[in-house]
């Protein structure tokens, strides 16, 4: 029988090693050597040495690294690996915020920052519920792996590195540690992002008839764009956890390069894609569909010239409800809270896309309201917090020992 490991969990640690990664800036700004995840890694490198763990950082790109911790139980069995990135979006204007962004101020039980929701504070709730196990001296199989990467916020090239790297073999199961109000996700949307193009010829604003106006071919691509999530929405329809899948124009530049002008057609314009799929949809058939879209417009018009680059791919995941992983989760759930667990879905990407594509079943859930994340005042409740590092702790006793 599994013991509850709830005792073992030291409230004032999650909180304090929360506020002290918050209190490190890890925006990635990539013209300020200064500006990147190198410091908080350190210290969560430094952290996890002094707990005992087998430990390695592995730079990814220059001033980007990872780190990898591994709490071996010294007997045969499972590999459960926690994951939570380092890095944080940029705070905006700090004059906005009503706390200092990177002050870690605590009032009314709750902590204010960048990275305390996303995700600082359920990497902290990871640390501890290892922590917790090693304390507890309870008998237990297998192996704990900590992966704590760079760049989830962007090209995700950290969790790409540390698969590519072989860290991810033998893994039987993973917690993404991303702010779900402690719910049970076991699935999340897939994300297509894309970059289209269209090409004209410059000409005077007066005299429209002398060029070419990418701009408008651009408005007939978009509105086309348009009509195909209508019909994606119909073909899948609404999914329970994640809803609607989304076609989103984000950008449009015309010209993406050169400067604009009035009274000045440009020769191109530029629209990145923002599409987010949910199970029942092909990203590869998705990109059919676009390029059909493209081709059928040309046919109608000699002048319309245009292109599509695809520049990220990540599918959605699902994962079966009666996965050790997803059973070891809402059972610790039972446990922690005395409550039956929500199920629910991701609605955005998160790193554990590519250790599902890795073969690795995959369950995201932490503290934090999920509508807070990336906003001003970035904020996490701390008793709820606290509960994210006891059922962390809970799940691997029960997915290592069952």
């Amino acid at each position: 029988m599994t013991v509850n490991m709830s005792e073992f969990v030291d409230e004032k640690e999650v909180i304090g090693l929360t506020q002290s990664l918050v209190q490190i800036p890890s925006v990635y700004r990539p013209n300020d050597p200064n500006a990147n995840e190198s410091r908080a890694a350190q210290y969560v490198y430094d952290y996890l040495k002094n707990l005992g763990l087998e430990v390695y950082m592995e730079e990814v790109v220059k001033g980007r690294p990872n780190v990898i911790g591994i709490y071996n139980s010294g007997r045969p069995g499972k590999t459960i690996l926690f994951e939570g990135h380092t890095d944080v979006v940029t705070e905006g204007d700090p004059n906005a915020w009503s706390y200092d962004p990177f002050g870690a101020a605590i009032e009314g039980g709750r902590m204010y920052g960048r990275g305390t929701n996303d995700t600082k504070g359920n990497l902290s709730a990871a640390i501890a519920a290892v922590h917790a196990i090693k304390k507890s001296n309870q008998t237990w199989n297998g192996r704990i792996v900590l992966c704590v990467p760079c760049d989830e916020e962007g090209m995700m090239i950290g969790i790409k590195h540390f698969i590519q790297r072989g860290w991810a073999n033998g893994v039987d199961g993973a917690i993404i540690c991303e702010p779900e109000e402690n719910q049970i996700c076991i699935t999340q949307k897939g994300a297509m992002r894309a970059v289209l193009r269209t090409y004209g010829k410059m000409a005077h604003g007066a005299m429209p008839l002398s060029g070419v106006n990418p701009n408008t071919r651009m408005a007939q691509a978009i509105c086309e764009l348009m009509r195909l999530e209508e019909k994606e929405k119909e073909r899948v329809g609404e999914h329970h956890y994640l809803g609607w899948p989304s076609i989103t124009p984000t950008i449009i530049l015309g010209p993406e390069k050169g400067e604009p002008q009035i009274n000045v057609i440009p020769d191109h314009c530029m629209t990145t894609l923002d599409i987010r799929t949910v199970p029942g949809q092909n990203h590869n058939q998705l990109k059919i569909d676009i390029e059909s879209i493209l081709q059928r417009l040309a046919s109608k018009d000699k002048d319309f010239r245009a292109s599509l680059e695809v520049i990220e791919s990540r599918p959605w995941t699902e994962t079966n409800i009666d996965d050790p992983i997803v059973k070891a989760s809402a059972e610790s759930y039972r446990t922690v809270v005395g409550k039956e667990p929500i199920y629910n879905g991701v609605p955005g990407a998160t790193d554990g896309t590519f250790l599902h594509l890795a073969g690795i079943p995959i369950v995201t859930t932490g503290a934090g309201d999920r509508h807070i994340p990336h906003q001003i005042n970035e904020y996490i409740d701390l008793d709820e917090l606290v509960e994210a590092s006891r059922i962390y702790a809970q799940t691997a006793m029960l997915f290592l020992n069952n």
